[in-house]
């Protein structure tokens, strides 16, 4: 497993991140959960990443369970705050001095920590001053409850924005979480060329494009029985804008070249948002144990020039490059 800086700081993380967004406190039983951690710790992985909102905090109790007998010196632990938790009232959701100061309360006693290594703003909240909002995590830092902030799938002015009040409030942005694989480029344009001259990386989410670039959905064919595609309380919503035949025919066409690097599909997936110099690294969750030990072997590759190029070449009309698809909910979700 190798490490890679988080921004323009000195902290090193592994390039592969285990996530649990979809698993851990919903889609598998929690000793599943605990030993798909377990394989993480195994495999190398120290950098585990989770949010308040996760089935509604029982990620982050499952997370800080199954990492409790581990040194916490020796690991880097990241959540966030945005998203509606607990009851669901009008405070229980944004950006706002209150919502973070006791969301950042929350997240450590469900993960049983006194600090998390990176704090992050799980999206742009347009309800509250951004003053505000930095302000809190000013104080949430000076407070030692987190080491560093970042923030996820915020656009370019956004970053430029937040990390002018971030200086001068004494810290700086370190990372921002997008969505970014080889179907999903819209930070491209914008967001990264931004985040290269503002010091901060990519922690991306969905380098497997939500389980399409695994090559396991087939054009024409019955969607796989278990798969996220068919799981009504996991990401059936978030991967139906990729099942269409033309994309999942393209997807095909990757196959030979994951076979010339010796890597199964969704290892050249990952290996391919690695390519990107300013992906500190990718998210990655599992199921199962399995899952996990097979992801890890996507660490270090590198994709020659000319095989790269072939994969731009297959894929090129399912490409979505559109920067203004980097959005935030224009007011709380409640």
């Amino acid at each position: 497993m190798e490490y890679r800086y988080l921004g323009r700081s000195g902290l090193k993380i592994t390039e592969i991140t285990y996530g649990n967004w979809l698993t851990h406190g919903s889609q598998v039983e929690n000793d599943v959960a605990t030993a798909c951690v377990r394989a993480a710790l195994d495999a190398g992985i120290t950098t585990f990443d989770t949010a308040d909102a996760y089935a509604n905090g029982a990620a982050e109790e499952v997370l800080g369970a199954a990492l409790s007998s581990e040194r916490r010196e020796s690991l880097e632990v990241f959540t966030k705050v945005y998203w509606p938790v607990g009851p669901k009232g009008p405070n229980d959701t944004g950006l706002s001095r209150k919502h973070i100061m006791e969301g950042i309360n929350g997240s450590l006693r469900r993960l049983n920590m006194d600090y998390v290594d990176l704090y992050q703003a799980h999206r742009y909240d347009h309800e509250t001053p951004l003053e505000e909002t930095i302000g809190a995590f000013a104080d949430v830092v000076r407070a030692g409850k987190a080491l560093y902030i970042g923030v996820s799938e915020w656009n370019a002015q956004q970053l430029r924005d937040g990390q002018r009040l971030a200086r001068e409030a004494g810290f700086s942005l370190v990372s921002n979480q997008p969505q970014y694989s080889a179907l999903w480029r819209v930070i491209e344009p914008e967001v990264i060329p931004a985040s290269i001259e503002l010091g901060m990386s990519q922690v991306v989410w969905s380098p497997m494009a939500q389980g399409v670039l695994s090559g396991k959905y087939l054009p024409g064919a019955p969607l796989p029985a278990g798969s996220r595609a068919t799981d009504e309380h996991g990401g059936m919503n978030t991967i139906k804008g990729f099942l269409d035949d033309e994309i999942l025919g393209n997807v095909q066409k990757l196959r030979p070249i994951a076979e010339e690097l010796g890597l199964s599909m969704p290892q050249l997936a990952i290996a391919w948002v690695l390519q990107n110099e300013n992906v500190a690294t990718a998210l990655v969750g599992a199921s199962r144990p399995e899952q996990v030990a097979e992801n890890v072997k996507a660490s270090g590759v590198k994709i020659p020039a000319p095989l790269m190029a072939a994969i731009d070449e297959a894929l090129a009309p399912s490409v979505v490059n559109d920067p203004t698809k980097t959005v935030s909910p224009p007011t709380r979700v409640a």
